[in-house]
């Protein structure tokens, strides 16, 4: 990804990262997490981290079966109803799964 500025605020913006401690990536990511919160679009974010450990998920889950060998039948149907019942629990919670 590529930014540009006008220079006072790339001065600006460097400089305030500085006095925060961080890196000027780290910075820019902060303020652009609170401008998407302050818009009132935090649900982007919400999908985004959902997104992420699906990923994460799907790539432990292909290692693991690569090492072990493919999920049976049975541990498939045992995973369903484990998933099931965590999306019910959720509902009767009012959260998510």
């Amino acid at each position: 990804m590529s930014v540009t500025f006008a220079p006072e605020l790339r001065e600006a913006v460097r400089e305030a990262a500085d006095e925060a401690g961080l890196s000027l990536s780290e910075w820019l990511a902060q303020a652009a997490e609170a401008k998407i919160r302050a818009d009132g679009q935090a649900r982007i974010l919400e999908e985004a981290e959902r997104e992420r450990r699906r990923r994460g998920l799907r790539e432990f889950l292909d290692e693991y079966q690569a090492e072990h060998g493919a999920f049976t039948d049975e541990e498939m149907a045992r995973a369903r109803r484990w998933r099931e019942l965590a999306e019910e629990q959720a509902r009767e919670s009012g959260g998510q799964a």
